[in-house]
């Protein structure tokens, strides 16, 4: 076989340049090919330029055709360390794009690899492609070398799988993987191909992105008129309305939207994890995240809404705390894609299943019409709350004489490089990069839903393999890093310049926090120097720069060498060895009822308000208690 086959669509840079290519792309006649070689050529037809994998022996066939295209430059391949980093860095690329995410493993022990980077990329709705070996037909079942059931083991962590028995199934397969991976709520798809199928010739059709179909797939994108009616009636009414914008807000790209809506209604706006960027930060309008290391105005602001405007979000325990006194105020409005998240944790008054940017475009088109909007003193009085729990509850940057908090160091990251993608890994520094970095949309990469230690790093590499010419910053943690750090090696073969901040504080830091709270301070297992490598050694090993910072002095010099540096670096920060991230809900409690609330002293000779349920002073002006988060 040789590489004679009509061109494929070139990799678009863009959806509308994408469906310019096919709309000019040119019948084709049946030609002999092998499956690996369809696989490849339908890929590029769907405007992939990178994979990221680790080949192995069932899926050799395909990496040798890989081999043949990539030789021609029409396709790039980036070898990863671990099969778990090419899942991440797949997903890292999908988030920071928007388009699918494609990664490569082989069998048995490369595909079990890379399940923890498939179920992170399914807890978050994010559309990738997962291409892996499997042994030869006949021998499925055989419990053959290297073979595992992949589909059997993945089947409640993607949306969808397929297992390619017949190689002229092959484009079919690939282009209902993206329809399904990029449509509707999006997700995980797997595409699972034995090693004689991809050896095997046959006259191959190339099918082209588009044009599947697929009968009992047919996600609802519009929302029903009548709803969105309801939803406007509610919103008119509301005096104390709240916008509560997840990730599905980035996955519609309905930033713009949602801007829209909350200054036609001047309407506060907080965001999940998830959710972040979709809103400006440094809007008026901005409460930053909520939940349970949320600011404290946004959980305020929760559980005293009496409209809750819930944009792609689906009730996460994280956000909400105890749910029955989650909003329990609150009229909710829901609006999401996926039918089964509406009304799954928390009954709406009004449920619209749609696309959120539609929904939104038909609630902003009928407000026009109408003339609609906001009388100037609607909401007047509960912004003016809201702007008092700011002021009194404000996020707080801890400072030491002789040790530099980990905020600090987030803090001056944020303000050297305002503008890159930040990824993170999972733990308390995930957590103080949520509150302190301002982030737009699709610049905030960071495992959600599961939780992925190890995520970081390789979520860098996809995100700036996509967008090489952009600052990316993974923020990550001393435990987090150890997790996928042999990706480094990723990095410094290519030169993919990913800047790393650790916050190194010598612990598992949320481990910590929780075994200090509430396991009587009994710290099983979490401690973390001991084994802990010399980051500035490491990183030299891998022919990386490292920067060790110590000294508050150090700091701002420190982050500053590291993005002026041209190529990978690893910033190892080594900060205050017992700071808790607060504020913080504990678990079976109402967002209202935060710990570590700041404590301000009262500012007048009124009598300080003490405590029923924990003894301490507060202010008189508080309406929660600063230390136990019990309402005053």
């Amino acid at each position: 076989m040789t590489l004679s086959l009509p061109s494929p669509i070139s990799p678009a840079k863009t959806e509308n340049q994408n469906q310019s290519a096919v709309s000019q792309s040119p019948i084709l006649s049946p030609q002999r090919a092998t499956g690996g070689f369809a696989l490849l050529d339908s890929l590029l037809r769907h405007g992939v330029e990178y994979i990221f994998g680790y080949p192995g022996g069932a899926i050799l066939p395909i990496y040798d055709d890989l081999y043949k295209v990539e030789s021609t430059g029409a396709l790039k391949h980036i070898l990863v360390r671990h099969e778990q980093g090419a899942a991440h860095a797949a997903d890292g690329y999908a988030r920071a794009t928007g388009k699918v995410g494609v990664c490569f493993g082989t069998s048995g022990p490369g595909a079990t690899n890379l399940v923890t980077g498939i179920a992170t990329a399914y807890m978050d709705s994010i559309p990738m492609v997962i291409v892996t070996g499997q042994v030869p037909r006949k021998m499925i079942g055989t419990d053959a070398f290297q073979e595992t059931d992949i589909y059997g083991i993945t089947l409640p962590i993607v949306k969808h799988s397929y297992v390619v028995r017949d190689p002229k199934d092959m484009a079919r397969i690939v282009a209902e993987a993206f329809h399904i991976a990029s449509t509707g709520r999006p997700g995980p798809v797997l595409i699972d191909v034995p090693k004689d199928v991809a050896f095997e010739e046959f006259d191959y059709e190339p099918i082209e992105p588009g044009t599947v179909k697929l009968p009992g797939y047919r996600p609802t994108v519009k929302g029903n008129p009548r709803q969105v009616n309801a939803a406007i009636k509610l919103i008119k009414e509301s005096r104390r309305p709240l916008l509560y914008v997840g990730g599905g807000a980035i996955a519609s790209n309905a930033h713009d939207q949602i801007k829209d809506l909350a200054e036609l209604f001047n309407i506060p706006v907080t965001t999940t994890l998830m959710g972040i960027g979709a809103f400006d930060e440094n809007h008026p309008l901005s409460l930053g995240m909520l939940g349970m290391h949320g600011t404290a105005y946004a959980n305020f602001a929760v559980s005293d809404c009496d409209l809750l405007i819930c944009v792609g979000a689906r009730f996460d325990d994280r956000v909400t705390g105890k749910l029955d006194e989650f909003a329990s105020r609150a009229k909710v409005i829901h609006i999401d894609i996926d039918p089964a998240e509406v009304g799954k944790n928390r009954i709406p008054e009004v449920p619209i299943v749609g696309d959120v940017r539609n929904v939104l475009l038909d609630l902003l088109r009928r407000c026009k019409q109408l003339g609609i909007k906001a009388t100037p003193t609607q909401n007047q009085e509960w912004l003016n709350l809201i702007n008092r729990w700011r002021e009194e509850y404000p996020l707080v940057v801890p400072q030491h004489p002789d040790s530099i908090s980990p905020q600090e160091a987030i803090v001056e990251v944020g303000r050297q490089a305002p503008n890159a993608f930040y990824t993170t890994d999972v733990g308390q520094h995930q957590m103080w990069a949520a509150q302190f970095l301002k982030n737009g949309p699709r610049r905030w990469i960071s495992s959600a839903g599961l939780g992925t230690m190890g995520f970081g790093l390789p979520a860098a590499i996809g995100a700036k393999v996509a967008f090489p010419d952009e600052e990316v910053i993974c923020i990550s943690g001393d435990a987090s890093f150890q997790m996928c750090l042999q990706e480094l090696g990723t990095a410094a073969q290519y030169g993919i310049n990913v800047k790393t901040l650790i916050v190194n504080n010598g612990w598992q830091g949320m481990v910590r926090q929780w075994q200090q709270a509430f396991h009587g301070e009994r710290y099983s297992c979490s401690n973390m120097e001991v084994g802990m490598p010399d980051i500035e050694l490491l990183a030299k090993a891998y022919g990386i720069k490292g920067i060790v910072v110590k000294e508050q002095a150090q700091l701002k010099d420190a982050i500053a060498e590291m993005l002026a540096h041209k190529g990978p670096v690893i910033l190892n920060v080594h900060v205050t060895r017992d700071e808790n991230c607060y504020p913080m809900v504990a678990p079976g409690k109402s967002n209202a009822q935060m710990v570590g609330l700041p404590k301000q002293p009262p500012t007048s000779a009124v009598e300080p308000v003490c405590c029923s349920h924990c003894g301490s002073m507060n202010a008189p002006n508080h309406n929660f208690c600063s230390e136990c988060g019990t309402k005053l």
